[in-house]
């Protein structure tokens, strides 16, 4: 059985890890003209299966995006989302 110190650093170790990879940068942006509804989700902070499913939506209705700030069009993604999104987003 550990003792409660080795668990306490084994809890701290797996808490700093997490807590990095969730403030990390994306090494590779996500295309919001090719990502389906449930990448969308998934990769960019603020952004749940509704908000990512109005990017798809709007992205069907109006052809792709061609610009980043383009994306406040869309129903629910306004700035402050996008500025934490920004370095996540690609629209090649």
């Amino acid at each position: 059985m550990k003792t409660p110190v080795l668990l306490l650093r084994s809890l701290i170790l797996a808490l700093s890890f997490v807590a990095g990879a969730a403030f990390a940068e994306i090494d590779n942006p996500i295309n919001v003209n090719t990502a389906d509804a449930a990448t969308l989700a998934e990769v960019l902070n603020g952004v749940g299966a509704k908000r990512a499913e109005a990017i798809v939506k709007w992205r069907q209705d109006h052809g792709p995006f061609t610009s980043i700030d383009q994306l406040t069009e869309v129903r629910g993604v306004g700035g402050e989302i996008l500025a934490k999104n920004r370095d996540r987003i690609a629209v090649d």
